[in-house]
């Protein structure tokens, strides 16, 4: 049996004959596909019975509007021929080059018909389920082909990669619970190293390596410098045989990167250089980092875990990505002791120790207080790409690395004998307080019947927008707009929106929202407040020019918790709107 960075794995007992062999083998497959299929509806089973009524409350929920709208961006793209990389129907008349945002094209594209059939509702939904069932059985098999004899530990170690208290409290996040071509990618990588086959080796990994950058740049980072670390350990572990493969494996990543570029010149131009390119990201990643204490906590989405003690630890509960507890803690570094004879083990728990301590950010900070003691990541602060890192999620290294250490460890429970009901007990007790719980939710936007049964249709004209009330942005109640355009499909434009784009100065830094606008300021003070200010001539004077600059055909107010306040407003500045269906509406001359 071939093994990742040549570790022993004992091969299958000779005497069993070939075909039982494949059959049971195939059998453990579709089972490990099964139950990953059904632990992936358990967590998202809220969602799942309530597929376009509920969002996954993480933030607000705000950001699976955002996904749903990409998804169904990229199967209009697809019927309609459109540039993937570039829309002109969000932030009208500036447009959003989605190369710099999580467009997750790599998922949205293959799903297109899903979402042209059943809408981007159930185009999420399948995606988030299939994201999480899919990296655990990439996992599976990576394990049970590679590294380990043992079905139920590969089993074991696909389940912990997949459904990580870290990666779970990012599940609305679908770029980053996308994980199904990492191991693919780490595989290739140790393929690299086969002398003569630098040519097919280095294809099949640009190849995957382009595939992912449509999917997530940001996993695609994180697993680019999980390998760099990686090839550095393995060669100080075991040099001899590190440095005579460092010229096929050279060759290999050369071949690599030459059909990367080739693959990704045309969009990664787009990305950097094309319309509405931004900087940065639009938040210092830096105070994004892991407490050190949130490595011995338990997440809230785990059976263990209660927002009381994990939120005091992150900034956000969509970053609690560090959270192992104590037992799991202590039982993987008895892992690394017990097994540290062997050079993998050696290998992948010195990558796992870089990139904790990467996580901690620029300054380690325990329980919220700060030591004063500078972390290693301040090394790496101004170099390219490291803007774009945020400290907290490096932690999605040491998940699979966790994860290979638990299944290396079950396997070698399976020839434990007499100890073996020890090691299952202690399996238990490490693993069971972080299984994850069902995913908490929120209600959805509404769709009004005047959007969803195209009504609207009457009211705007070709090169024209329906204006949402309020204008869309990255808040609670206010990503209506984003949400009425993906339920038609894209099939109109709206102004402003919520995405990554530059903020209107010289430097092109990176924003969540376009610059300000007199109306869109005055409507979101309303809807965030529920107080109806007076209203002025200047501030009619600029709801016309700003209704002109998002080239208005409609101003439409549907449901929203201060929808009389909203429409005060709105009749003050642009006259008395009429009612139509279930909305209030503005007709724009």
């Amino acid at each position: 049996m071939s093994t990742v960075a040549e570790v022993a794995v004992p091969a299958p007992e000779a005497e069993t004959p070939a075909g039982r062999r494949f059959d049971r083998a195939l059998w453990w497959d579709l089972a490990a596909a099964a139950g990953y299929v059904a632990m992936a509806l358990y967590v998202s089973f809220r969602v799942v019975a309530g597929v376009g009524t509920r969002l996954v409350n993480s933030v607000g929920g705000f950001d699976q509007v955002l996904f749903e709208w990409m998804l169904a961006h990229a199967a209009r793209s697809v019927t309609h021929l459109e540039n993937p990389f570039y829309t002109d129907r969000l932030n009208v008349p500036d447009g959003v080059n989605l190369m710099a945002n999580t467009s997750v094209l790599g998922l949205g594209i293959p799903m297109t018909p899903v979402t042209l059939l059943f809408g981007p509702h159930v185009s999420y939904v399948v995606v988030l389920v299939g994201s999480m069932a899919a990296t655990a059985w990439a996992w599976y098999f990576l394990l049970s082909r590679h590294l380990v004899r043992s079905r139920v530990a590969a089993v074991l170690g696909g389940a912990f990669c997949a459904f990580a208290p870290g990666l779970i409290s990012t599940a609305i996040h679908l770029h980053v619970l996308a994980q199904f071509l990492v191991p693919f990618i780490v595989l290739a990588v140790v393929r690299l190293r086969e002398p003569g086959r630098s040519l097919r080796n280095g294809v099949i990994l640009g190849l995957l390596v382009s595939y992912q950058t449509l999917i997530g740049e940001e996993i695609l980072l994180f697993t680019a410098m999980a390998c760099g670390v990686f090839v550095v350990a393995w060669a100080v572990v075991r040099p001899a045989e590190a440095f005579p493969r460092l010229r096929p494996f050279a060759t290999g990543l050369g071949v690599a990167a030459l059909v990367s570029v080739v693959l990704l010149a045309y969009p990664l131009y787009i990305q950097f250089l094309g319309p509405q390119h931004s900087r940065g990201l639009p938040f210092q990643p830096r105070i994004l980092y892991a407490d050190l204490a949130s490595y011995t906590a338990y997440a809230r989405e785990s059976i263990a875990g209660d927002a009381a003690t994990s939120g005091p630890l992150v900034v956000n509960e969509s970053e609690e990505t560090a959270f192992f507890g104590w037992p799991l803690v202590i039982f993987v570094v008895g892992i690394v002791v017990f097994l540290w004879r062997e050079a993998l083990v050696r290998a992948l728990a010195l990558t796992a120790a870089v990139f904790v301590l990467l996580s901690f950010g620029e300054r380690i900070v325990v329980n919220g207080v700060d030591t004063g003691l500078a972390g290693p990541y301040r090394l790496f602060d101004g170099l390219p790409l490291m803007d774009l890192a945020i400290p907290t999620r490096l932690v999605f290294v040491v998940i699979p690395i966790v994860g290979i250490l638990l299944a290396l460890a079950a396997d070698r429970v399976t020839e434990a004998g007499s100890w073996r009901p020890l090691w299952i007990a202690a399996f238990a007790a490490v693993l069971v307080p972080v299984a994850p719980t069902p995913l908490p939710v929120v209600p959805a936007p509404q769709v009004p019947r005047f959007i969803a049964d195209g009504a609207w249709r009457d009211y705007v004209a070709d090169g024209r927008t329906v204006v949402p009330v309020p204008l869309t942005r990255n808040r609670v109640a206010m990503t209506d707009g984003m949400a009425w355009s993906a339920d038609t499909g894209v099939a109109f434009p709206i102004p402003r929106g919520y995405f990554i784009g530059p903020n209107g100065g010289p430097d092109r830094q990176a924003t969540f929202n376009p610059p300000p606008r007199p109306t869109s300021t005055l409507l979101e003070r309303v809807a965030t407040t529920g107080v109806v200010p007076e209203i002025t001539d200047e501030q009619r004077r600029a709801a016309v020019e700003d209704l002109r600059f998002w080239r208005a055909g409609v101003v439409v107010l549907g449901p929203h918790p201060y929808r009389a306040q909203l429409a005060q407003t709105v009749d003050a500045l642009l006259g008395p709107g009429r009612d139509v269906d279930d909305v209030r509406i503005w007709t724009v001359p």
